[in-house]
């Protein structure tokens, strides 16, 4: 049985071994990543860098993951979020379902108004994820983002949590 949880710093080892059995199949997705990267101290330091991080499991093994990064709060209150999910389990609703717990963890659990996700022009699987969980396409960003090898057009995405005003004090 998959679920999904909050990643901890003792998920390092697990991780990284996901992100080595996917390295190939991620690879049109995913910038360019020192070999540090694929080690669990690698992973390590990426669990402790500030994001929120959820996995899905299966057992021992990490075979999802959905990232909050560049989490501003204030008047703001939005991050950006990104989500892979494991060759092997592609097409089990997987992405949809841990991008359902980041938007319930994101308003009740870090107070956020909006989460922003963005896409290569051709990743069409990622994008219905995104329409599936009430994203709305909000623009096109010439060179957004340096991925395999070159820098690449994304469509920019944006789903409003809520309207409610941000927390006082």
């Amino acid at each position: 049985m998959i679920h999904i949880r909050p990643a901890t710093p003792a998920d390092a080892p697990a991780l990284a071994e996901a992100l080595v059995r996917n390295r190939e199949y991620m690879r049109p997705w995913e910038p360019y990543r020192t070999e540090r990267y694929y080690t669990a101290e690698g992973q390590a330091e990426r669990l402790a860098d500030g994001g929120e991080r959820w996995f899905a499991v299966d057992g021992d093994l990490v075979v999802g993951c959905a990232t909050l990064s560049g989490i501003v709060l204030g008047p703001f209150r939005s991050a950006s979020l990104g989500y892979w999910v494991d060759g092997a389990y592609t097409g089990r609703g997987l992405a949809t379902r841990l991008v359902e717990e980041v938007f319930r963890a994101a308003r009740e659990e870090l107070g956020l108004h909006r989460i922003e996700a963005g896409t290569l022009l051709d990743n069409h699987a990622s994008q219905r994820v995104l329409a599936k969980s009430g994203f709305e396409r909000i623009g096109t960003a010439p060179r957004y983002l340096h991925i395999d090898g070159a820098w690449r057009d994304h469509h920019l995405f944006q789903r409003i949590l809520h309207d409610n005003p941000p927390p006082r004090g």
